[in-house]
């Protein structure tokens, strides 16, 4: 369910000339500050045209606390920190139109200590913005600490929570940069090639976490956070997994929100819509009543706009799509395995359908023209400007075009489901999403510490699920219950609710397991790059490019199980079976003894 992208060769060399062309714009700025060279910092006052949302906070001075007052609807589901079903009733409860966004406030303190609240206690949670001693040992010179990430609605909450952290510590400077997906997968590797990444990152979408852990890029964080076990306790069980967060006995990363998400939610444009005579917030769209749609739209809009719009420049928008269209259709799995069988489901018939379905758009003519040509971000910024009648893409949607576009009027329904209206849940797996590392080589660990403390903490969840409005729900399921949302952010999470469950995962019943996932490599193409090949034609057949894709991952699997082998690691094949799985029931502890 998560976006995958593509990255240049490891082993190639591309000119610091040829990136800069590349990137651009932020990207360029962190590029080259990833290679050492000096470049006007980007901070956290500044906005990046790959976000998709700016929030503006009044600062004004207080005599103690560092507080950011967030609006209570800012809007957007991102998840289901639990996985409890929903009744039909409750989703056509959640159903009321958006409320308006209002302005963000902080009141911020002058002190220039190392923090100057603290955390409220629970019963009595704040949903704003503090500035917490954690305990860190922070730096007293001036310095300069770098945080890139994937932007979206996390841009909002940082860019609130830096602004009040640099007037709680004055010699600390943030330069935040939020990326799309396809420039971290450049940005990121430059950086660690040139010794100089970010201090806090995350990693490109198809760098493995084995890989990110044993390639060296990144730093445990045991001994960074204070009172670590502690902290690592008060997360919800499956937040840690080894092999996921956790390599050797180490923690390597903060899993920040919920993964109980998908981004192919049905996003549509009101007024085109209801001019079609179809509402897919009130009854869910089959497939064949998608082309439809998508068809008559096109049509309806003569040129001046089509059915849908898609960020096809990221292949990860590729493998979401089909991926989710095939797995609500019964191909169930993770990571693209039926845990059943302990295969790959590339061949699945549900996945050919799929693709075949998006060929089938494509050659109506329903797609928006350049959609090769644009990423998630352009993608969701065209879409309130009448380019599409429909968009399928995550809850961080939401709380951007309540922001930025006040006036587009649009609804939220459920990915497009079966013909037969039987649908399979999608399936999640342990440990969160939106992780953040720490960089290796950083000098300043203890900032990123100090930050991530306060992040995986109830108190800062619940400022994190308010500001985002459920685009990235919490991870802490409490903080759902304090959170303020808005009500299509909370009709996206019961549609998440009802439709993702918990799946096994090998590393959680055999420990050994993770060693396999430190040996594993990128494919190269992946299923992403694959379905784009196919919708560009430079794959011809469908059925025989998910067969070599499919033959590939199984090849791959099995070598990296003899590498875990060979060091040890008493692993097998057998270990990605359950047999036992229900797709349509969370996987519990009891589950997992019952499979032993």
């Amino acid at each position: 369910m998560s976006q995958r992208d593509t990255t240049p060769e490891r082993s190639g060399k591309v000119s610091r000339r040829a990136v800069l062309r590349l990137l651009g714009g932020a990207g360029g700025v962190v590029f080259l500050a990833a290679c050492g060279n000096s470049a006007t910092p980007t901070t956290t006052s500044a906005t990046s045209s790959s976000s998709a949302t700016t929030s503006s906070a009044a600062a004004s001075t207080a005599a103690s606390t560092t507080k950011a007052t967030t609006s209570a609807a800012s809007s957007a589901a991102g998840g289901a920190a639990s996985s409890a079903t929903t009744s039909s009733a409750t989703t056509k409860a959640a159903s009321t139109a958006a409320t308006t966004t209002t302005a963000a406030s902080s009141t911020t303190s002058a002190a220039s200590g190392s923090a100057t609240a603290a955390a409220s206690p629970a019963g009595n949670i704040s949903t704003e913005i503090q500035i917490v001693n954690s305990g860190v040992k922070l730096p007293t010179d001036k310095v300069t600490f770098r945080w890139v990430d994937s932007g979206d609605q996390k841009a909002v909450f940082w860019k609130q929570y830096f602004d009040l952290y640099q007037k709680a510590h004055p010699n600390i400077t943030v330069q935040y940069s939020p990326l799309p997906w396809n420039e971290i997968a450049k940005v990121v590797p430059a950086g660690i090639q040139g010794g100089n990444a970010p201090d806090v990152f995350q990693i490109p979408q198809n760098v493995p976490n084995g890989q990110a852990v044993t390639e060296g890029w990144v730093a445990p964080l045991d001994d960074l956070i204070p009172n670590f076990k502690e902290w690592k306790a008060a997360f919800p069980p499956g937040a840690f997994v080894n092999g996921i967060t956790d390599f050797n006995g180490k923690t390597y990363m903060i899993p920040l929100t919920s993964n109980a998400r998908y981004g192919t939610l049905t996003l549509y444009n009101v007024e085109l819509l209801q001019k079609a005579g179809v509402d897919p917030g009130e009854k869910p769209l089959n497939w064949d009543d998608f082309r439809a749609v998508l068809k008559k739209l096109t049509q309806q809009g003569a040129g001046k706009y089509y059915g849908l719009i898609f960020g096809g420049n990221q292949t990860g928008r590729f493998s979401d799509i089909v991926g989710n269209l095939a797995g609500m259709a019964g191909a169930s799995s993770l990571g693209d395995i039926d845990l059943r069988t302990g295969e790959y489901v590339y061949t699945a018939d549900q996945y050919l359908a799929a693709t075949e379905l998006l060929l089938a758009i494509k050659s109506d003519g329903s797609i928006f023209p350049g959609v090769l040509s644009i990423n998630a971000p352009q993608a969701r910024a065209q879409f309130p400007n009448g380019a599409a009648g429909i968009i399928l893409q995550g809850p961080w949607n939401i709380p951007g075009w309540q922001q930025d576009n006040p006036g587009f009027k649009f609804g939220v329904g459920s990915s497009p489901i079966p013909n037969d209206g039987k649908v399979v849940p999608l399936t999640h797996g342990p440990g969160g999403s939106n992780p953040l590392w720490i960089y290796s080589k950083s000098k300043l660990k203890e900032i990123g510490a100090d930050i991530f403390h306060y992040a995986g903490t109830l108190q800062g969840q619940t400022a994190w699920g308010t500001t985002s409005d459920g685009a990235d729900a919490p991870i802490f399921p409490e903080a759902n219950k304090y959170a303020k949302l808005d009500p299509l952010a909370r009709k996206a999470q019961a549609f998440f609710d009802d439709q993702i469950r918990l799946g096994p995962d090998p590393r959680v019943r055999n420990p050994d397991a993770q060693q396999v996932y430190l040996e594993m490599k990128h494919l190269n193409p992946d299923f992403g790059q694959t379905l784009q090949g196919i919708y560009t034609g430079q794959l011809k057949d469908p059925k025989t490019a998910l067969k070599d894709l499919q033959d590939r991952a199984s090849a791959e699997l099995d070598r990296s199980i003899k590498a875990a082998q060979a060091k040890g690691a008493k692993v097998s094949r057998d270990d990605w079976k359950f047999s036992n799985w229900d797709p349509t029931k969370d996987y519990t502890e009891a589950d997992y003894k019952a499979a032993q």
